[in-house]
């Protein structure tokens, strides 16, 4: 994953958006270097987050620019893709077709839940229907379920499996499961529950590092990696090149040996 720095207009943002693009660059470009299967950019570093109706304009621009940067440096045989916190779905397939990227992480496709930046409802009908108004039908839609950082107490009664069989009914393009926040591991019991049992990719999106990728290798279609790429395996801090090589180094010997 590429966190773009803070962005202008968030709290956090410290009047520097051109060294945020020049950083954005030196990270695309790491990944390059070390081959990186794909790439995901996301706007991690705007806490507090709002919700998608309160998204500015200037957020959808910036992370155009961004993403248009990341393309650019990318081959184009590497996917890339984009999400905006939070929930910001339409925003991010607006901001794919004009970047010309492959695929979205879109949060709250179907049933509702209650994250720490309020109430998120299902988006699944809507959000297709403006994929196709925008004729960005080649961009993927691919889906958290029980999203972390959230709680799922309304939907309690409804599982895992469930839920997932609900996202491929309403034609998500891939699955992502995760831990109960950032830098967390998936359950393995989640794992379990859904592992042979979709029609679509299954995705790991949190928790993933070098001496855990071997317990999911066989069962994931792709692994997330943000927090584990970064200083002190902390997404605050900034990019640990070493971490990126280590970990590429062991997705070249476990598949070497699935060989």
């Amino acid at each position: 994953m590429i966190h773009v720095d803070a962005l202008p207009g968030t709290p956090q943002y410290a009047g520097n958006w051109e060294k945020t693009i020049e950083k954005v660059k030196n990270e695309a470009q790491l990944y390059k270097q070390h081959q990186l299967d794909a790439v995901l950019i996301e706007n991690m570093h705007d806490v507090p987050y709002v919700q998608d109706r309160l998204l500015g304009p200037e957020i959808v621009a910036c992370m155009t620019r961004v993403s248009h940067v990341v393309r650019s440096i990318l081959p184009k045989e590497t996917p890339c893709g984009v999400q905006i916190l939070a929930s910001g779905n339409r925003h991010a397939l607006a901001v794919a077709k004009a970047s010309q990227l492959q695929f979205i992480r879109a949060e709250g496709f179907v049933f509702g839940h209650v994250a720490d930046e309020g109430y998120t409802n299902a988006c699944a009908g809507d959000l297709l229907r403006y994929r196709k108004q925008i004729d960005a039908e080649d961009v993927l839609v691919l889906t958290d379920l029980k999203k972390k950082h959230s709680s799922h107490a309304i939907t309690a009664d409804v599982g895992l499996l469930e839920t997932a069989h609900a996202a491929e009914l309403f034609l998500t393009d891939g699955i992502i499961i995760t831990g109960t926040a950032t830098g967390q591991a998936a359950s393995p019991k989640d794992l379990q529950d859904l592992s042979g049992k979709l029609k679509v990719p299954l995705i790991i999106g949190s928790g993933v590092t070098k001496d855990n990728i071997q317990q999911y290798f066989n069962t994931a279609e792709a692994v997330i990696i943000g927090s584990h790429f970064k200083h002190k395996g902390s997404w605050q801090e900034d990019i640990d090149e070493h971490a990126v090589e280590n970990f590429m180094r062991r997705i070249c010997e476990l598949r070497g040996s699935d060989e």
